[in-house]
Formats: structure tokens, C-alpha cells, sequence
């Protein structure tokens, strides 16, 4: 079998030759782009063939099987996962415009799979029944230096299909759908706020001082200011300045980062939403929270009944139906006999030990009853809302008036994880800088996921935010539904930078760091 090398050298003489004959192998120009809107695709050829039969045709795509038969040839092609046969005649294409990157029959030994093509001719049916293009024109698009892996089996390695995602994608046709479900799954989400009166505004990426969230930053250096600015870990506080700009429902999507470790429901870098809505309150929330899944549910997977991983079923329910509430408070004593609101450290710790749960030295009752939490949820299958959450646990949320250790939030729990978080926002500027100033105690005893004091923020409350509810998802609820774990949900993962031997032995003349 000729290596990989062998293969490139071979396709580099080709594309040589092409040089030679005064063919452009990569032109800018295709006869489809001069009219994209109304030409057809393949899809569209083959699924209404009685309206294209027997007329002048373009078609484009990546060639996928060659056979050649003497004087005639046979050609496949794929345009996105749709494939069509292209049947050609050598008295057919005798003659062809090199300087328009077109090819006669004696020129077809110069393609390869995976070189992209456009043909144009009749659309008709073979002798077998087979609807096919019969060419009249051949023009090279992009020649390919690389072959494809034409089979699964020949691309099983999961490391590879990662940092090779582009070949992933057109061998496997379950990962190719997987991201145009992806795709929907936001717009969807878009559509569903646009609908529903939010405006959506787009925030920075770069923040002077970051928060929203419980999560390490990432931290980079702007040299126009020769200052360091934090990669945002959340939307939530450029979103609510905004309500005290005046704005009353204001969303945006984009990404996030969080400078933690990899899981199959967390990634340093992922994209979220968030949205906020002034004078509306966490109870509002949660009646929205169930018509926006149902509705990203509808438009992305046409069900609302999904089969996950170890026998799991979620079902969303209805349109007159509501998930459940339950208590964290309650949760937690009928699992580990704690009172999450007066227990001591001690008895905490001891339940971490218990459960098999690290335990810092620089423990704090946060940080450790988020463990016990963690732990807990896994064995909730829900859909249900988590309410009666620990004021300490949220310092951005407003409390219960009838009791103000309990914040006004609820977390959806799906598949035994966090779907999202919501609450009534704290809007009281003293009460703000208070948790604020409680959190920043914390970060100085050693907790890098607490939250920091921002004073920008604190000054802008003082200007007065109306009351409002703050709600957010991340993708890890596409991952969810769709069954697959972080990495196998967005198309490039991060990985440890590695070049392929291959590759390196090939341009050893560059330094590739």
C-alpha cells in the first residue's frame, strides 16, 4: 500500500501537469456562482426530477468515485451529503477552455477523489435507473493534494478525528448532521427571544474585571493599553448594565471561558446564551425557561422525547404541563443528613470524606457544599427545577422575603446536570458590594473561582437597575439532548498542539515551532 507521501508526490505531478496545459487548478470564478440563489442543488435535481429532466444542468461537488471504460467515464460526486453520478463521452469533451479551468476526456486521468469539480450537461436516468449528469463540460475547482478516508473504519481514531474534523465530517455523516444541529439549536434560541420582544446586543469578550459566574479566567495582555484584560467567564454584568441603560430584554450569544479542566460536559471555551428581562422575576423566569426548551426542542430535534445515555429518558412534557420543583435545601438532607443553611464546616468535611470528594485546605462552605451538590444531581434525571438555593451560593441573586438565607434562583436539572441557571437579580447596590466585598475575602484565602469585586458594576447599580430575571444556557444542553460528550459536540476542540510526521518530515525547511 503507497504511504501518504507517496500519494501527495503523485497528485503534485498531476497538478503539475494541469500547470503545464495552462489549467487553473484552484479558480476563483464557477459557472454556479454566477446565479447560486437559483441553481439547483443536488437534492433539489433529485428529488424533483421530472421538472430538470432532459434540460442543461450545473452541478458542484467533491468527486468521491472514479471509473473510467475506455472511452467513456463514470464520476461521483457529493455536494454536502447528497451524491450524483456524472457519465461522460470522450466525443463529448474533445474539446475544452484550459484558461477556464476546463478538461477534456484525455485530461480526466489528472483528477482524484477528493478533488472538487463542477459538470455540466442533461440531467437524465442511466440504463439502471440511475439519475445522472451527462457532461458536456468538465471544470477542476480545487485540486486535492491529500486523499479522504473513504470509510469509517479508515478514520476510527478519536484523537485524529478531533484535530481532523474536516475529514471527520465526510466520513461520518452522523457528526456532519450533529453540527447542522448545532447550528439550529442557536438559531432556534435566537429566534424563540427575537419572537418574544429581546433585543439581542453583543458585549465584550475582553473585560478589565470579570464575574458572573464561579470559574478561573483567562487572562491576556491588550498592548494598545499595555494592560491585561480577562477573557469573560460570563455575559451577566455588561447584560444587566445595560437594564440601567435602559434597555428591558436584551440577550446575547457567543462564547465564553473558563480557564478549568476538560469533562464530558465542560469545555475551557464553549458558547452560551443569556438573556435578561426587566421587571420580570425568577417565577416568570421559569414558565419562559419551559416554552423557550420546548420550542429549541421542536425546531432542532422535532421531539421533545430524547433517550440519553445509561437508559435515560427526558421527557419535556406538554405545552400545559410544568416540571417539578424541588428543594436543594431538602435534596441535601435526605441525601447526607446536612442542614446546608446552619451546618458547621466539620460535619460539611466529614461528608466530603465520606463520599469520596476532595478536600482543600482552603475549603470554604461554598465551595464544598457546590461539591456535595455536584454529586447529588447526578442522580437526577429531571426535567426539574432546583429551588431554595443557599443565599451564599448566589451572590448576584435577590433572597426569599419570608426567608433570606434562601435566594429567589432555580437551576434546571436534566440528565443528572445543570442545564441553567436563573434568578431575580440583586439590584440593591449596598447589598451588592456587600457580597461582593464577602466574595473578595474569599479569592484572598485562596479561592480563584470567587467572584471578584467589580466597582464598575456597583457604580452602575447606583444609577438604579430596575427588577429583573437573568437566565442562562450554555451548549452543554445541546450536548444533553443530543447524547455526546463536550468534545464531541463542537466541531475543533482544544487540544495539545501536535503536528503529524508526515507532515513534519515534508516541510522540514520550516520551522514549525
Amino acid at each position: 500500500m503507497a504511504t501518504l507521501r507517496e500519494l501527495r508526490d503523485e497528485r503534485l505531478k498531476k497538478l503539475e501537469k494541469l500547470h503545464e496545459l495552462g489549467v487553473n487548478p484552484y479558480p476563483a470564478h464557477t459557472d454556479a456562482a454566477s446565479d447560486p440563489d437559483t441553481t439547483p442543488k443536488l437534492t433539489e435535481l433529485k428529488n424533483d426530477f421530472a421538472k430538470y429532466q432532459d434540460r442543461n444542468v450545473g452541478v458542484v461537488g467533491r468527486i468521491i468515485g472514479i471509473r473510467t471504460h475506455g472511452r467513456i467515464a463514470f464520476l461521483t460526486i457529493k455536494e454536502q451529503w447528497e451524491t450524483i453520478q456524472v457519465f461522460i463521452e470522450e466525443p463529448a469533451l474533445n474539446d475544452a477552455d484550459y484558461a477556464a479551468s476546463e478538461l477534456k476526456f484525455s485530461n480526466l486521468n489528472l483528477l482524484d477523489n477528493g478533488d472538487f469539480i463542477e459538470a455540466e450537461g442533461k440531467l437524465t436516468k442511466s440504463r439502471t435507473g440511475e439519475i445522472t449528469v451527462n457532461a458536456a463540460k468538465i471544470k477542476i475547482l480545487s485540486k486535492s493534494l491529500r486523499p479522504i478516508p473513504t470509510t469509517w473504519d479508515g478514520f476510527s481514531n478519536k484523537e485524529e478525528r478531533f484535530r481532523r474534523r474536516y475529514l471527520d465530517t465526510n466520513v461520518n455523516k452522523v457528526v456532519y448532521d450533529r453540527f447542522i444541529r448545532r447550528s439550529h439549536f442557536w438559531q432556534s434560541t435566537r429566534e424563540f427571544l427575537l419572537s418574544n420582544g429581546f433585543i439581542e446586543i453583543n458585549i465584550p469578550v475582553l473585560e478589565t474585571t470579570t464575574g458572573g459566574a464561579d470559574a478561573t479566567p483567562f487572562i491576556t495582555h491588550m498592548d494598545a493599553l499595555d494592560q491585561d484584560f480577562y477573557l469573560r467567564i460570563s455575559h451577566e454584568l455588561p447584560l444587566k448594565r445595560l437594564l440601567v441603560a435602559g434597555y428591558e430584554k436584551v440577550f446575547d450569544i457567543g462564547p465564553r471561558f473558563r480557564n478549568e479542566n476538560y469533562s464530558d460536559e465542560h469545555l475551557p471555551e464553549h458558547i452560551s446564551m443569556e438573556w435578561y428581562w426587566a421587571y420580570a422575576d425568577w417565577e416568570v423566569g421559569m414558565k419562559f425557561t419551559e416554552r423557550l426548551l420546548r420550542f429549541v426542542a421542536d425546531k432542532t430535534w422535532a421531539t421533545r422525547t430524547f433517550s440519553l445515555a445509561n437508559n435515560v429518558e427526558v421527557n419535556l412534557g406538554d405545552n400545559n404541563s410544568s416540571w417539578p420543583k424541588l428543594s436543594f435545601v431538602d435534596e441535601m438532607k435526605k441525601e447526607y443528613g446536612l442542614d446546608v443553611l446552619n451546618s458547621s464546616m466539620e460535619e460539611i468535611k466529614d461528608q466530603l470524606v465520606k463520599h469520596k470528594l476532595e478536600v482543600e485546605q482552603t475549603e470554604n462552605r461554598m465551595r464544598s457544599v457546590d461539591k456535595l451538590w455536584k454529586k447529588l444531581r447526578t442522580s437526577i434525571i429531571g426535567p426539574a427545577f432546583m429551588v431554595d438555593i443557599p443565599a451564599y451560593l448566589q451572590p448576584l441573586a435577590k433572597t426569599q422575603p419570608d426567608n433570606p438565607q434562601l435566594s429567589e434562583q432555580f437551576n434546571l436539572i436534566m440528565a443528572g446536570t445543570e442545564m441553567c441557571k436563573a434568578y431575580s437579580e440583586l439590584n440593591d447596590p449596598v447589598e451588592q458590594l456587600k457580597r461582593f466585598k464577602e466574595q473578595q475575602q474569599l479569592r484572598q484565602a485562596g479561592d480563584k473561582e470567587a467572584q471578584m469585586l467589580d466597582i464598575d458594576y456597583i457604580e452602575a447599580l447606583e444609577y438604579a437597575m430596575p427588577p429583573a430575571c437573568g437566565f442562562g444556557y450554555s451548549e452543554r444542553l445541546f450536548w444533553v439532548l443530543e447524547g455526546v460528550t463536550a468534545r464531541e459536540g463542537v466541531p475543533f476542540p482544544q487540544m495539545r498542539r501536535e503536528i503529524d510526521s508526515t507532515t513534519a518530515n515534508l516541510y522540514k525547511d520550516i520551522d514549525l515551532g
